[in-house]
């Protein structure tokens, strides 16, 4: 489901919204003015209800706050030259004050409150059986993914499944257990209600539920729940890991049969809701994914490169740990080169020096002697060049990159817009989802052939034996690297730590900035409720904030 904006401003009390829609095949539809009541009484008017419930996973999916919240703080990343939320990727200063919480806490929240209104309204929708129970099965499956997001950065919050209609001033403390109970009984009708697939991409399907639903069960223990349907979705459908690893990333295959589900933007960049100062009065713009911004580092201040739309723009956010680096055996292990990016070709001529196409830059995870740089005309970053011996950031404005999300199709330099889709489930995914649980059931032959289906696949030609493992490779750690190895950057890995109870061990063990002494404390994993929040509401003694955040 391609979105375009369309904006509906309901009167009495009830939250302002921008509201998507289908560039293929949804109407657009503007009853501006109109109330709540005439409005989701028409099937046009409830459709843009639920295409608004979808709208508002692009406030994290492709998005740095959301970068920040689910990658940063881990094992994986250090922070950049240009990190704009330092407190989540070292936890020094993490504290309610935190605007990128802030921001995620009350769009989720609003996002919950459209899927309330929807599930509850349902019924006068108007629109056929048929459309009722599919609708309801998109709105129960958003719910529960925006939920699950809320519990496990914030733990036992504010809970409700009532639509908020005026301006509330309290807030409740809901235990985490209720959280997942309703969680599951969403997924469990979005399951039974959705379609196999979708005409519209971008719209949730059954087997994308079942494998979030897989997720959950993984995530509370329920480890045979969790097996059996990752493996009905890996073997149920018409899903299949792509040929190439490097495949995934390509600008012109972003609807490949390896998607589950992914979060959709428009190639259409005006579509995507740039910004509005009415609706989203925060500032804080939406629009297109902007991850390719994130990753990259200060590249164009070196001979022989100026920016331009094919290197990017460099915000150098976010830089990888040793660690991560070192998880890679690039001589049969294809992610590394398909993940990272080591290589810059000069693009304006450096005389006596440079060619257009000569090698500009090298960044390595490599030690490169003094020796084979002298006389050398390209600019060289090494392994001792970006990391003190302790494996701290030495050098955070040039480094190998994560280059995933990197879009050479945005038509100026200074774009910040992709149409890159942000991949939320995908099938390697679902393969290690069912390693993961199989590995806990004890079925370790199970395991290793899920974990090496995307082992193989990751190989480099001639190498698949070498990628292959076998049960005495396997522990919850190895499983772990493999999910860094094939996921990296792709918004998971600080639930995956928080789920396998890792984040603490890992962090300290391998990121030595965050798990330095000044930074994650036992009490990291839950987030601090945002300030705002506390001081807003008049129960201050009831809803507090979470223990040892101020």
């Amino acid at each position: 489901m391609k979105f375009s904006t369309i904006k509906l401003v309901l009167t009495a009390g009830v939250l302002t919204l921008t509201l998507p829609a289908c560039e293929k095949q949804l109407e657009e539809y503007n009853p501006s003015g109109l109330t709540a009541e005439t409005v989701y009484t028409t099937p046009a008017g409830f459709e843009t209800l639920v295409n608004a419930a979808y709208s508002h996973t692009r406030w994290w999916y492709g998005k740095e706050d959301g970068f920040s919240a689910s990658e940063m703080g881990t094992d994986l990343w250090l922070r950049g030259g240009g990190d704009v939320n330092p407190d989540l990727t070292d936890y020094t200063t993490l504290q309610g004050s935190s605007r990128a919480l802030e921001s995620l806490w009350g769009k989720l929240y609003a996002a919950v409150n459209l899927c309330n209104a929807g599930i509850n309204r349902i019924g006068q929708s108007g629109m056929t059986d048929a459309q009722k129970k599919t609708r309801e099965g998109e709105l129960r499956f958003l719910r529960a993914f925006y939920y699950w997001h809320i519990v496990e950065t914030w733990g036992g919050v504010h809970f409700t499944t009532e639509e908020t209609t005026s301006v509330q001033t309290t807030a409740n403390r809901t235990p985490v257990e209720t959280f997942y109970n309703q969680i599951f009984e969403d997924l469990n009708i979005a399951v039974a209600n959705l379609p196999n697939t979708t005409t519209e991409y971008g719209r949730v399907t059954k087997p994308a539920a079942e494998a979030f639903l897989a997720k959950m069960h993984l995530t509370r223990g329920q480890n045979k729940e969790a097996a059996d349907l990752a493996e009905k979705v890996i073997s149920g459908y018409n899903f299949a890991l792509q040929a190439r690893y490097a495949d995934l990333w390509s600008m012109t295959n972003l609807e490949n049969r390896e998607v589950v589900w992914a979060v959709n933007y428009s190639k259409e960049l005006s579509l995507n809701d740039r910004r509005d100062d009415v609706l989203y009065p925060d500032g804080h713009p939406r629009g297109g994914n902007n991850g390719h911004l994130l990753w990259m580092m200060k590249y164009d201040d070196r001979p022989g490169m100026v920016r331009d739309i094919a290197n990017g723009r460099p915000f150098n956010r976010f830089m990888p740990s040793r660690y991560l680096l070192d998880l890679f055996d690039e001589t049969k292990d294809s992610r590394y080169a398909a993940s990272f990016r080591t290589l810059w070709l000069a693009n304006t001529v450096v005389a006596g020096k440079l060619a257009v196409n000569d090698t500009a830059i090298i960044a390595t995870k490599k030690v490169i002697p003094a020796a084979r740089r002298t006389n050398k005309n390209y600019f060289v970053v090494d392994r001792n060049d970006i990391y003190n011996p302790n494996g701290t950031g030495k050098n955070r404005l040039q480094y190998v990159c994560l280059r995933k999300f990197d879009d050479p199709t945005r038509p100026t330099i200074a774009e910040e817009q992709s149409a890159r889709d942000a991949y939320v489930i995908r099938l390697a995914d679902v393969y290690l989802m069912a390693a993961e649980a199989n590995f806990k059931l004890g079925n370790l032959s199970k395991a290793v052939t899920q974990i090496n289906a995307v082992r193989e696949r990751a190989a480099v030609s001639g190498k698949v034996a070498d990628m292959r493992i076998t049960a005495s490779n396997l522990s919850l750690d190895f499983i772990l690297d493999e999910r860094a190895r094939e996921l990296a950057g792709e918004q998971l890995r600080w639930f995956d730590l928080k789920r396998t109870g890792k984040l603490l061990e890992r962090v300290r063990a391998h990121n030595p900035e965050a798990g330095a002494a000044t930074g994650i404390k036992d009490f990291h994993t839950v987030r601090p409720i945002p300030q705002r929040q506390l001081d807003a509401i008049t129960n201050k003694s009831e809803f507090v904030q979470n223990p040892d955040y101020r």
